[in-house]
């Protein structure tokens, strides 16, 4: 089992930054892919970002947020600048292992609100 916990979120008007942080624990961690997902209100959860070495971005997301891991603390963090309205969100952090298909581990989430 691996289990995941995000901190981070908040509140951010039009324009600014935030960063979110997911520890994991349970596993080894480096050979876990990891992820973020969105899911706001009346929508099903995306994909946002995700990385096994390197980061791969939904297009919306592309260019203002960065995902990252440190493999020695454990952690995955997503940068995010530059955020609009349309980023408010519950953000969940998401783990799965290499040669799985689905997402198996997942954090509670955490609101991040945008305002205009």
């Amino acid at each position: 089992q691996v289990q995941l916990v995000e901190s981070g979120g908040g509140l951010v008007q039009t324009g600014g930054s935030l960063r979110l942080t997911c520890a994991a624990s349970g596993r080894t961690f480096s050979t876990l892919d990891m992820g973020w997902f969105r899911q706001a209100p009346g929508k099903e959860r995306s994909i946002v970002a995700s990385i096994r070495v390197t980061g791969d971005y939904s297009y919306s997301v592309k260019g203002r947020f960065t995902i990252s891991r440190d493999n020695a603390k454990n952690t995955v963090d997503l940068q995010m600048n530059s955020l609009k309205p349309e980023d408010t969100a519950v953000y969940y952090c998401a783990a799965k292992d290499r040669i799985a298909r689905t997402w198996d581990y997942w954090g509670q989430g955490a609101q991040v609100t945008v305002s205009s």
